[in-house]
């Protein structure tokens, strides 16, 4: 919890609420399918790596405050294998 608070602090530092957000995430290939529907309305980009064995997504969206941000990441967090960036 106390990573998540910090990172509180620190978004509501830097952004003023709505804000476009960029997210990325790295995700195993067969699970990729896992992260999309967790994710907000947004533009979405993903590339598959050069062995086909990663996905990387990369979202913008209108996010409304920092407890949206935390929460993306709070439920992909629960993808295995997934990097957060």
């Amino acid at each position: 919890m106390e990573f998540y608070e910090r990172l509180k602090s620190q978004l509501d530092q830097v952004h003023t609420w709505p804000s476009l957000y960029v997210f990325k995430f790295i995700v195993p290939a067969e699970r990729q399918e896992e992260l999309l529907p967790l994710l907000p309305i947004g533009q979405i980009e993903q590339k598959l790596s050069s062995s086909g064995k990663y996905v990387s997504v990369t979202l913008k969206a209108m996010i409304s405050d920092s407890d949206q941000v935390i929460a993306v990441y709070q439920r992909a967090g629960q993808i295995e294998g997934i990097v957060s960036l």
